[in-house]
């Protein structure tokens, strides 16, 4: 049965529930021998203040571009992430990944404030 790529389906995938990963299960796999690609999903600014561990930026207007330039392997294992459960940037980031055909793709749904409040290691980029 083909794929449903009309208007409806697109949009329908656009308010799709995303697979989740917390963070004991990120930090486990970010310690791993294989880390998943983590990206977040903010400005620039944020990014460059801290990040949680090998993450990459990926701005919310060019998260898509960003990530699908980064990890072209649609079966690669990714994790995005914003600030916190209120903000939708990495939802939607995901959301699009997926309707792009990219197949092993979560969400860290409590981003940098539930790392930070739990005393976790972030990284600065060299200046």
């Amino acid at each position: 049965m083909a794929e449903d790529r009309t208007a409806e389906g697109r949009a329908a995938d656009a308010h799709a529930p995303v697979p989740t990963i917390d963070r004991a299960e990120l930090a486990e796999r970010l310690r791993g021998p294989s880390p998943p690609a983590l990206f977040e999903v903010l400005p620039r600014g944020y990014w460059r203040k801290h990040h949680l561990p090998g993450a990459l930026n990926a701005p919310p207007d060019e998260a898509v571009a960003v990530i699908t330039a980064a990890v072209p392997d649609r079966h690669a294992e990714i994790v995005v992430y914003c600030w916190d459960v209120d903000c939708p940037m990495s939802g939607r980031a995901a959301r699009a990944l997926t309707a792009l055909g990219y197949t092993n793709v979560r969400e860290y749904p409590g981003g940098k404030a539930d790392w930070a409040d739990a005393g976790l290691q972030m990284e600065r980029p060299a200046r």
